[in-house]
């Protein structure tokens, strides 16, 4: 069901210009707050909020399904999984280097200038921001799409649409 379908979404001149010019701005105060984190207030959590909530505000000004078809389901879900991956990968870097688990500490052994600060920013930035960032988009699809919705693929839970989106109709993704 669309959102027309649906009576939620109502187009709006004045929200879809608003949201034209202020999503760059959001997005690179998002990416700003992250990438400085280390050294000024903020970080990966803050900053990863703000760039996930560009999703939200594309949604609510163009509607939640051209958003979903737009973004995608692959995109959310990879931004999220890399950002697990790279917060696994510097966490077991310190395993590797002989030290515990996100201990900075063990990258001291490496050529590098401030390789402590390097680990923590390597956190924050590719991991933290980019799993709060994904959440964030991923949670407001789910929530947005209803308790009734067909969210998994592979359980053939839904009625047939003859699309391959794998939500019954609700989005997926753009290919």
């Amino acid at each position: 069901m669309s959102d027309a379908e649906r009576g939620t979404y109502t187009e709006s001149e004045v929200i879809m210009s608003t949201v034209r010019v202020v999503t760059p701005f959001v997005l690179t105060f998002g990416l700003f707050v992250t990438f400085h984190g280390a050294d000024s207030p903020g970080g990966g959590f803050q900053g990863g909020a703000l760039v996930g909530t560009v999703a939200l505000m594309l949604a609510f000004a163009f509607g939640i399904d051209a958003t979903r078809r737009w973004l995608g389901r692959r995109v959310v879900t990879v931004a999220a999984s890399l950002g697990v991956v790279a917060f696994a990968a510097v966490g077991l870097g310190g395993v590797a280097l002989g030290g515990s688990f996100l201990d900075y500490t063990a990258y001291k052994a490496l050529p590098l200038k401030k390789p402590v600060k390097l680990g923590i920013e390597a956190v924050e930035i590719a991991g933290i921001g980019l799993i709060v960032g994904g959440v964030i988009a991923g949670l407001f699809f789910l929530t947005a799409a209803g308790p009734d919705a067909d969210v998994d693929a592979g359980a053939g839970a839904g009625p047939a649409t003859g699309d391959d989106t794998g939500a019954g109709g609700r989005g997926g993704d753009a290919e």
